[in-house]
């Protein structure tokens, strides 16, 4: 049996404004239709493999398990990381929660952010893996490299192993631009793909064997282990306390079992604009855009608009990121500053860093569209058949109006249905809820007035989503 650990537990900065931490890259859309989790669950499309399990941070789990849930493939199947402790204690609660499945489960290790454009390559390389893994190597998949990437790792190739696959002769750190030229010269590199094949057993014995500190810390954890909806969720106190550490510090650096298979998929960890600009379409003038954009005489700019209408005339090498909240203008070849931005933002007691002015909730979403000194307005849906918590405010009064959908709003001990064009008047103080008894989306206008209009205003009572 092979189980898919799909690790989505990060929460980068490079990617802003379009990334945020509360909406990190792998749930953005960022080449196609779906987001790059769901792609990620759709490449696996034709392999005989398990239901994927899902490793992602507490804060990310609602929309996590909304995404799988639109892939088909949601089923009690997310870990859910109180805290993250880096790729290797991850792993270990997968292979831990695979091999009591299965004491022979083999656990193919994908990241949910990257993009790979060929998914035949990708599925070839993978079974070209997997019989290695049955002998009991820790296999990894080096990527064909395009060029002289500074950006990436390296894994040296030693000797063969069958016809497909290579022993490890070393990791080596990401190069400079001179000795990344060496490396592709040479043919015997690939770059670093952080993925992975194995026996989940064999990895736990070799971590046990290499860092018995990470493996006791996330047994620990395993031995308690809660359900929680579609979330498994383990021991917050003894996962705090393990070691963060890569795997590849961890184990596949320090192991004898190393392999890697060359892959060569069109692979891309969308690790900044630029990196994303040469994996995606472009036009013949070599831009690469999305949303509703007009170029005039401008050429290799990637640009994304997401509500408004953005244009461009005369300019080169440009990324133009336009959302609801925020414009990033940034030369192309100076993207990895991004990061400088946001550290600039978050040490300014701004918000723009954490979330985005639309926010996902297990019910639905709500989108601030409006704000004051004493008031804010915003647009809020509520899926069919959820329901918001019980709650109450200290410091708000709200107005609901209905602007499509049916709502069943409860004040005190007084529940009514409201319908298109209604609305209610919750006072400060008033316990009250709203659920969505139809079978369409409920839309209204959240209109909130008072002296403190944060959300960490809210006293739960009860909610079907365990955050009282």
């Amino acid at each position: 049996m092979i189980y898919p650990v799909i690790l989505a537990g990060g929460s980068g900065t490079r990617l802003w404004p379009m990334s945020r931490e509360l909406y990190p890259k792998q749930f953005l859309k960022l080449n196609g239709t779906s987001t790059l989790l769901q792609q990620t669950v759709e490449r696996l499309e034709g392999l005989e493999l398990e239901e994927p399990l899902l490793i992602c941070n507490e804060e990310h789990r609602f929309i996590a398990a909304e995404q799988m849930r639109q892939s088909g493939h949601l089923g009690h199947n997310i870990i859910l990381e109180p805290v993250g402790r880096n790729t290797a204690p991850a792993i270990a609660l997968a292979a831990m929660t695979a091999a009591k499945k299965n004491p022979d489960a083999i656990i193919l290790v994908l990241a949910a952010d990257h993009v790979v454009k060929s998914t035949p390559a990708f599925q070839q390389a993978v079974r070209n893996a997997l019989p290695l893994a049955e002998q009991g190597a820790l296999v990894t998949f080096g990527i064909v490299p395009q060029g002289p990437e500074t950006g990436y790792g390296y894994i040296q190739r030693g000797d063969k192993k069958g016809e497909k696959a290579f022993q490890v002769a070393q990791f080596v750190e990401k190069p400079n631009l001179e000795l990344a030229k060496q490396y592709v010269a040479d043919g015997g590199y690939y770059w670093n793909s952080g993925m992975f094949v194995f026996k989940a057993a064999r990895y736990l014995d070799e971590l046990k064997r290499l860092r018995p500190d990470i493996h006791a810390a996330c047994e620990r954890a395993m031995a308690e282990v809660g359900a929680d909806l579609d979330f498994i969720r383990v021991n917050e106190q003894e996962f705090s306390a393990c070691p963060a550490e890569s795997v590849d510090y961890a184990v596949m650096e320090l192991t004898d079992s190393a392999v890697v298979v060359p892959m060569d998929a069109g692979w891309s960890d969308v690790g900044s604009w630029t990196a994303l600009w040469e994996v995606a379409d472009k036009d013949e003038a070599g831009n690469a855009n999305q949303g509703d954009v007009i170029s005039h005489n401008s050429q290799d700019n990637l640009i994304f608009a997401e509500n408004a209408l953005v244009t461009t005339v005369g300019v080169k090498d440009l990324v133009i990121v336009q959302t609801k909240d925020a414009v990033l203008v940034a030369d192309k070849n100076d993207v990895q500053s991004v990061k400088d931005i946001v550290q600039l933002i978050r040490g300014n007691a701004r918000s723009e860093h954490k979330l985005h002015r639309e926010v996902y909730r297990p019910w639905g979403k709500y989108d601030s569209i409006d704000n004051g000194q004493r008031y804010q307005v915003k647009r809020i849906t509520v899926k069919p058949g959820e329901k918001l918590s019980v709650q109450m405010h200290h410091h708000r009064a709200e107005h609901w109006i209905v602007v499509s959908g049916t709502a069943k709003v409860t004040i005190g001990e007084t529940t009514q249905l409201l319908t298109e064009d209604q609305s209610v008047y919750i006072p400060l103080g008033h316990i009250h809820a709203l659920e969505n008894p139809g079978k369409i989306p409920l839309e209204l206008i959240e209109v909130q007035s008072g002296s403190y209009l944060g959300e960490d205003d809210i006293v739960r009572f009860k909610d079907v989503y365990g955050r009282v």
